[in-house]
């Protein structure tokens, strides 16, 4: 296992994520990622219910900029840009600062709104990361993110890890590990964030086989990036065979593969006096008793 100078393990090869991203983009456009366009557009009526003001915003991790350009028509939004770009709110006065998303370079409380449409899962360290996030938000700021979640194509992974152990006796990692639902909440709390809410969709897309799936997959720029990946070709025979495990087990009645994606979404907001806070203990003015009525048996 790869760590970084801080003793975090690092899965993922990000600038290799990021030269892929580039890639995808160049030679397919906004078109290539459909599921990207799916969540900004869930992402957006989130938006449209909240009444206020986001003067200064920033995407992490866009890829295509179309949730970024879409939030530029917001009422109320002075300025919006993508943390992959240069920016007047770098905290470093260095033009050839390269994008990592392990160190954001914003200044603190520096932002209102950060949202991240389908990346967090990229990130090595997501706690630190939701720190430093909830550190460039002002008070009151609010972060508004979608990542990949656990159960995302569950079946491609089942038919690779078999088709790996009848081949080849063993398995070599090919789709990466995901955060799971029920983990998320705790973070946004540990990285200080009021008012967390966490909720998940499921969206399952189908294919007329694992080759059309796998390009998608290329379209997006969400290849395997794993550190610990095979540095080889998955062998002809291999990927035939896990092509057919995955027609025998996740295909319909009309041929075609399901596959799922499974997608978090989170918001939270930067602490501020303003915000709704619980009672406290003992502050209630009426009584649970009074309420659900005498349960002793007297009318």
């Amino acid at each position: 296992m790869v760590t970084d100078t801080t003793g975090v393990p690092r899965l993922f090869d990000t600038r290799l994520l990021a030269d892929r991203r580039k890639r995808a983009l160049a030679h397919h456009g906004d078109a290539g990622d459909f599921l990207l366009k799916e969540v900004a557009g869930d992402m957006l009526d989130r938006l449209s219910i909240i009444l206020r003001p986001f003067p200064v915003i920033a995407e992490l991790g866009g890829h295509t900029g179309a949730l970024a350009r879409q939030l530029k028509n917001r009422e109320g939004t002075d300025y919006v840009f993508r943390l992959e770009q240069a920016s007047t709110l770098l905290a470093k006065e260095d033009k050839g600062l390269l994008f990592d998303p392990e160190f954001l370079p914003i200044k603190p409380q520096s932002l209102n709104l950060l949202v991240s449409p389908l990346f967090l899962h990229w990130v090595n360290d997501l706690p630190g990361a939701l720190v430093q996030i909830r550190q460039s938000l002002a008070p009151d700021g609010l972060l508004l993110a979608t990542l990949l979640g656990r159960d995302s194509l569950k079946e491609l992974r089942e038919a690779f890890l078999m088709a790996d152990s009848e081949i080849s006796g063993g398995a070599s990692p090919r789709v990466a590990p995901l955060p799971d639902l029920k983990d998320m909440g705790s973070l946004l709390q540990r990285a200080g964030f009021s008012l967390p809410v966490v909720d998940h969709d499921t969206l399952t897309v189908r294919y007329s086989s694992l080759f059309s799936l796998m390009q998608d997959l290329r379209r997006m720029g969400a290849t395997n990036v794993l550190i610990d990946r095979s540095r080889y070709f998955m062998r002809r025979d291999c990927l035939m065979r896990a092509a057919e495990i995955y027609q025998d087990r996740f295909s319909d009645p009309d041929g075609r593969i399901r596959a799922t994606f499974q997608i978090i979404s989170l918001s939270g907001w930067a602490p501020d006096e303003s915000q709704q806070k619980p009672l406290k203990p003992g502050s209630a003015k009426m009584s649970l008793a009074s309420v659900l009525g005498d349960k002793s048996g007297s009318k």
